[in-house]
């Protein structure tokens, strides 16, 4: 019988960035299950929370506005970049860092600029949210497919598919996709989480999401403000949790 050797450091690892995430969520929490003044602990102010009135309409605003992201991300990108990939040219290197941009360009010169580049009809509507925070993923959403397209063989799937009479949207559908889905799923958590908690742009451009309307009613019930932030953070963290038991097991299919 084989035993398999402890990976201490791995483990060291692990353990100092489960701290780093749930101290400061579980301080979080036991903050906002305080009563004040008054003293003790309840769920009062997760109570008051659920009955504001807005609170469901600005909660499933942001999170259809997201996945509205996370489509265009993906029909924007995957193609996009499959076809970069295959092409092999000079200008990748270029295409590469244009894609950090949205890192080092300011936030209020970016949301200006970008929203006068958008077409009328969709600048004065809350549709131009979605096209803005898909620039703001780039950086993440470019690096994560860029990953998984350089761990496969992308141009023998692709001539094959091709050769068995395959167009070229079911290619990029039923065999690229399927093949480097491990960096969908994370390109679709990192779009979605970036975009269910996008502030700043959402502010300049004077619209009302999840994130602006949080900071409303803080001025009214500070610990039910915080109680309304720790849903803010169970949201995106239930939908990566969820999209990584999804993922499949690159390591399993390897050992098969």
């Amino acid at each position: 019988m084989i035993r398999k050797k402890i990976d201490i450091p791995l483990i060291i690892v692990l353990t100092l960035l489960g701290l780093f995430i749930l101290v400061p969520m579980g301080s979080a929490f036991e903050y906002s299950i305080r009563n004040g003044l008054e003293g003790g602990y309840s769920f009062k102010n997760y109570i008051w929370a659920f009955n504001q009135d807005d609170f469901g309409h600005y909660l499933l605003r942001s999170a259809w506005l997201a996945s509205l992201t996370v489509l265009i991300t993906l029909l924007i990108l995957v193609p996009t970049m499959t076809l970069l990939h295959l092409s092999n040219s000079k200008f990748r290197p270029l295409i590469d860092g244009l894609s950090l941009l949205p890192l080092v360009i300011p936030v209020v010169a970016f949301a200006v600029g970008a929203q006068i580049a958008l077409p009328e009809f969709v600048q004065s509507t809350v549709f131009e949210l979605p096209f803005l925070y898909f620039i703001l993923a780039l950086p993440y959403a470019y690096r994560s497919l860029d990953i998984g397209l350089n761990a496969i063989p992308l141009k023998t799937l692709t001539e094959a598919a091709r050769s068995s009479g395959a167009n070229w949207r079911n290619t990029v559908v039923h065999v690229i996709t399927p093949a480097v889905r491990s960096s969908v799923m994370g390109t679709v958590a990192l779009t979605f989480a970036l975009s269910l908690g996008e502030y700043t742009i959402t502010v300049l451009l004077h619209w009302d999401t999840f994130p602006t309307w949080v900071t409303y009613v803080a001025q009214e019930n500070l610990l039910g403000a915080i109680a309304i932030s720790m849903i803010a953070l169970i949201v995106p963290f239930a939908v990566l949790t969820s999209i990584s038991l999804f993922a499949p097991d690159r390591s399993m299919k390897e050992s098969k």
